[in-house]
């Protein structure tokens, strides 16, 4: 899961080299935290945060076919 939120991320930035995905594993789930430069962050979340949103909803979707469960955060 982590590679694939690394690659849709580094894909909208404009500074994709300083673009980091932290993974903490919980107990249940997982927690992937995005870290942006400040000028990035905006993208990443989006129009009223449509795309951080489709970026929530095609994690979920490949970890529901691992049996897992996964969320994203875009952290400061």
């Amino acid at each position: 899961m982590k590679d694939l939120v690394l690659l849709m991320t580094k894909a909208l930035v404009d500074n994709p080299e300083q673009v980091e995905v932290k993974e903490v594993a919980g107990e249940r789930t997982t927690v992937l935290e995005i870290k942006v430069v400040d000028a990035d962050r905006g993208k990443i979340i989006g129009k009223e945060g449509r795309i951080i949103k489709a970026i929530r909803v095609i994690v979920s979707s490949a970890s529901a076919k691992l049996n897992k469960r996964t969320t994203v955060e875009v952290v400061e």
